[in-house]
């Protein structure tokens, strides 16, 4: 084998790394860290895009009220797409 030819498997490997599989791990973690961090009275939003307020934590899951009237939804920590202020805005018909 060529060593020209192992330098360029060794630079699209390189490259591969740093562009593809780098910054996934360095999202996954960040989206671990924002689950891991998740308390008492943080807004929610669900993958599944259902809004809250966290009543409860526990080490898999997370229990939080969905409406003023106290609905209770329990779900998977993995569940939760984002932490923080959600804003609920009407669509323009």
């Amino acid at each position: 084998m060529d060593p020209t030819m192992i330098i360029v498997i060794v630079a699209m490997i390189a490259i591969f790394y740093f562009f593809m599989i780098r910054p996934e791990k360095k999202k996954k973690k960040a989206l671990q860290d924002m689950r891991d961090s998740l308390s008492v009275g943080d807004n929610i939003t669900t993958i599944g895009g259902i809004l809250g307020k966290v009543v409860s934590v526990d080490s898999e899951k997370i229990t939080f009220e969905t409406s003023e009237d106290r609905v209770r939804v329990q779900v998977a920590k993995w569940a939760i797409s984002t932490v923080g202020k959600q804003v609920t805005e009407e669509q323009p018909r």
